[in-house]
């Protein structure tokens, strides 16, 4: 077993650009990092919002081993996939949608594995051409899926529903089964799936909570849900992470000079 083989995968995580008083920062949850070097071993890259064209994509990504998009509290702007203006007092990060949507469209294309939570799920279904509903809880049939009102962490990520889980899906293979409950705080949600993507998972009402490329030349994956809280207590949670974790020490494998690929193989 060689040095290379044994590194830490460098896994970028898209940040958000918040203004905080009169302080605009970029920021992560710490839940996202911990999941990236406690859960899959992985060393973590924080990415600005400053939009993929200041970041040179390409330059970037022969970097990565994996990418991995964070929820928010704001939502995509909804000029991305067609949508109506969105309304005053909607939290939105254009420089965020500037970064991610043409990160992801080039991640997938050059075979980058890629794992998107919560805003990180309808990114990835707009940046390969799907639609997003703006407003999930005024869909006709539709639950609140905004979580609970309180302050309380703990209450806020609780379990919240039941998802069903596609039979002979990637995730009916990590999950080991055919339902799981998970939390939910989301007012968006996935309206026309991307083509190229399978659903993976429902809601009770139907509303889509996982999706999967198959297709793609690497792990392209992502949930509706915060696997990230209990990350290392859930066994689906951490079965999602290791396995988007396996994915990007294999990219780091290929991308190993030949000596050292053959040796850690």
């Amino acid at each position: 077993m060689t040095a290379q083989s044994n590194s830490r995968p460098l896994i970028g995580i898209s940040a958000c650009r918040r203004v905080i008083k009169a302080w605009t920062i970029h920021a992560v949850g710490d839940r996202y990092v911990e999941a990236v070097v406690s859960v899959i071993g992985g060393a973590p890259l924080l990415l600005p919002a400053v939009g993929a064209d200041q970041l040179d994509p390409d330059r970037l990504l022969d970097a990565l081993d994996g990418l991995m998009l964070t929820g928010s509290p704001s939502n995509v702007e909804p000029f991305n996939y067609g949508g109506r203006e969105a309304r005053p007092g909607v939290a939105c990060d254009p420089s965020r949608d500037a970064t991610t949507l043409p990160l992801i469209r080039r991640a997938i294309e050059r075979g980058v594995p890629v794992l998107g939570i919560c805003r990180g799920i309808q990114e990835m279904n707009v940046a390969m051409g799907g639609t997003l509903h703006a407003h999930v809880e005024e869909v006709p049939g539709r639950l609140d899926h905004r979580g609970a009102r309180v302050d309380d962490m703990a209450a806020k990520v609780a379990p919240a529903h039941s998802i069903a889980i596609t039979a002979g899906g990637l995730l009916h293979r990590l999950a080991g089964g055919l339902e799981r409950d998970v939390n939910s705080l989301h007012g968006q949600g996935i309206d026309k799936v991307a083509p190229g993507f399978v659903v993976e998972a429902v809601a009770p009402d139907g509303q889509v909570e996982s999706i999967h490329m198959p297709g793609a030349r690497a792990f392209a994956f992502a949930v509706q849900w915060h696997p990230e809280h209990k990350a290392a207590e859930n066994p689906l949670s951490r079965a999602i992470f290791t396995a988007f974790g396996e994915a990007c020490r294999a990219r780091a494998v290929e991308r190993a000079p030949p000596r050292l690929r053959a040796a850690a193989e």
